[in-house]
């Protein structure tokens, strides 16, 4: 079955709300009976455990004692449970100082304490997390819990003959049920865009070429997303010389892809998202290992794109569109090369030094459209832009980009609430970029990589205010960690949602 084909079995399955791949979880007022049960102690409270029988809380209370459990945050104890027990399992969980618990704090959890259940093969867990409270209400946390789970439930495993398919449900028992299930409802669709950036990005690239990434973007027209396709002819005719080109090697060449979510009037607010569907480097090819990871360097677009759903299915106040430049950069006799030179749309041409530096190219005529044709209050572009950005900050912080102090301020405070985390490196080196025969460059000639990639991208913002997000090494885990399971992670969908949501 094709990805898209998938994509439409899953969109079916959906129905309103509930993701597919996920745990499934109810909010409610009274402790179930379950194979396991999880409760929580915070290090700065006595836990009572009123809620237990006497012989339960003796054996709990015995065995905190033994292990010298205090209840630092993500520690946990586990316990067989009395012969006389609802449960087979107990297991305690740190929550550390319980006026310290915020989002990211029980996402992290949440991600962790599913990890060990599902290893555990508890196919129904009670959860008691009714009292208590923290930066955020007892129906925030519960809520941030449960988001937790089911962003570490998903997995991509379709080209596996035994895929794991083994679920667990959950009853959380919280002070409110209703509030709870309310507050989880916008975290549910934003998971929805998680997952969606997820699987476009860990697809294998002969079956997400910008042909299918086109087609996976009309399907959120059921959600009231205008999408928009256009193709090599149009992008030629407007002008976009860059984009056009990077495509040409490819058979099915390039697309912009553009997918408008009008939540309101205002000014709209535009994601452009880099969309490599697979990079060989062009005839500066690449060598090594690293080359078999090329298929996620779409994930700037795939993550732009899974924002857009997650907001059209939240229908948030927000009117946002996401233009994304897809093009598979291959070699063939019709293939741009290095030395060449290229006219962008902005006007300003560009010599091509190394054409294993293509997506400065397309996001350049991606920035133009977005400013021609949409006037947008703010652009945040993101990319897997630069193997310099993963030797400045690693792959746990993205690198972000900006003249505006305040955007960089919203950006590091929504990042720290979802857990991804950004860190701020300078704009400069522009005369790196100069040419002897064109306006610029597409490699700097000095200086670091991630910098002049981000200072070339800032010569077509005009005076937008203007965001760059290099996301390289973010998009994709070797290993599951917290809430992210290995593969595609969707990093840029909870960042750019929270921004978003926040107001800004």
């Amino acid at each position: 079955m094709s990805f898209i084909s998938r994509l439409s079995a899953i969109a079916v399955a959906l129905g309103a709300s509930v993701s597919v791949n996920a745990a499934d979880i109810q909010f409610t007022s009274t402790l179930d009976n379950a194979d396991s049960l999880v409760v929580f102690k915070a290090e700065d409270k006595k836990a009572a455990f009123k809620f237990l029988d006497k012989p339960t809380r003796a054996q709990l209370n015995r065995a905190l004692e033994s292990e010298d459990f205090q209840g630092k945050f993500g520690k946990t104890v586990e316990v067989l449970a009395p012969v006389s027990s609802d449960y087979k399992r107990i297991i305690v969980v740190g929550l550390g100082k319980e006026d310290e618990l915020n989002a990211s704090k029980m996402t992290k959890l949440g991600g962790n304490l599913h990890a060990k259940l599902e290893d555990k093969k508890s196919a129904s867990v009670a959860v008691a997390f009714e009292d208590f409270d923290g930066e955020i209400n007892n129906s925030q946390l519960a809520a941030q819990l449960a988001h937790g789970i089911n962003l570490r439930d998903h997995t991509f495993e379709v080209y596996k003959k035994e895929p794991n398919t083994f679920n667990v449900s959950y009853s959380i028992d919280v002070d409110s049920k209703r509030k709870a299930a309310k507050e989880y409802i916008t975290l549910e669709h934003i998971q929805s865009g998680v997952f969606l950036a997820r699987d476009l990005t860990s697809e294998i690239a002969s079956e997400m070429t910008p042909v299918d990434f086109a087609n996976a973007a009309k399907e959120l027209e059921q959600y009231g997303v205008e999408v928009k396709v256009l193709e090599p002819a149009e992008i030629k005719e407007l002008g976009m010389g860059a984009l056009e080109a990077v495509g040409r090697g490819s058979a099915q060449g390039s697309r912009l892809v553009i997918a408008h979510y009008k939540g309101n009037n205002d000014t709209p607010i535009a994601l452009v998202g880099k969309g490599i569907t697979f990079d060989s480097g062009g005839y500066n090819v690449k060598t090594g290992k690293s080359i078999a990871l090329m298929k996620v360097d779409m994930a700037g677009a795939a993550a732009v794109l899974g924002t857009v759903q997650a907001m059209a299915k939240a229908k948030a106040d927000v009117n946002v569109v996401a233009v994304m430049p897809m093009a598979a950069n291959m070699v063939s006799e019709n293939s741009f090369a290095p030395g060449d030179v290229l006219r962008t749309a902005e006007g300003l041409s560009v010599e091509v030094l190394n054409t294993d530096a293509e997506g400065r190219l397309i996001l350049s005529d991606a920035l133009w459209y977005a400013r021609e044709f949409y006037k947008p209050e703010i652009m945040v572009d993101l990319a897997t832009l630069t193997g310099s950005k993963i030797r400045a900050v690693g792959n746990d912080y993205s690198a972000i980009f900006s003249e505006d102090d305040e955007l960089v301020k919203e950006f590091t405070i929504a990042g720290q609430t979802v857990n991804e985390q950004v860190w701020r490196l300078p704009l400069g080196y522009k005369d790196a970029l100069k040419s002897d025969i064109a306006d610029m460059t597409n490699v700097g000639s000095y200086g670091p990589g991630a910098t002049t990639a981000a200072t070339f991208l800032q010569q077509f913002v005009g005076d937008t205010r203007w965001v760059h997000l290099d996301i390289a090494g973010n998009a994709i885990s070797k290993k599951t960690k917290d809430e992210v399971p290995a593969g595609g992670t969707g990093y840029g969908v909870r960042i750019l949602s929270e921004w978003l949501l926040s107001g800004n």
